[in-house]
């Protein structure tokens, strides 16, 4: 095994520098390819293009069977088209629909408004 000198003179023999470069960049500042690659990344514009299968309202969902998940519990909640239709109407939000259906349901109960409920995450099936 060569010591950490002769490693040291190896890496420098073939080119390459044992500590890492220095950067401009201050240690807590993201790269500004990160921000790029985030900003071109086609989920995030069909969600700021009105995408958001949680904003719309439930004749304009194509899919048949809906469902909802919770961060919180990992509980998932599936629900006909037709049935929530029947439900709540046709012009019903998906978003309050799929937050009825949890609170419904929920198991996460403390007692104070702020924790209560579950946290809603609208899964496309």
């Amino acid at each position: 095994m060569p010591t950490p000198k002769q490693m040291e003179k190896l890496a420098f023999s073939a080119g390459r520098q044992t500590r890492p470069a220095e950067s401009s960049e201050a240690p807590g500042e993201l790269a500004p390819e990160y921000w790029e690659a985030i900003l071109n990344d086609p989920r995030v514009a069909a969600e700021a293009s009105g995408g958001a299968v949680q904003m719309k309202r439930l004749s304009e969902i194509k899919q048949y069977v809906l469902r909802v998940s919770c961060r919180r519990c990992d509980r998932i909640v599936e629900m006909q088209k037709a049935d929530a239709v029947r439900m709540y109407g046709s012009k019903a939000l998906w978003k309050d629909v799929g937050q009825r259906l949890l609170d419904n349901t929920c198991q996460q109960r403390t007692g104070r408004h702020e924790e209560d409920g579950c946290w809603p995450v609208y899964d496309r099936p």
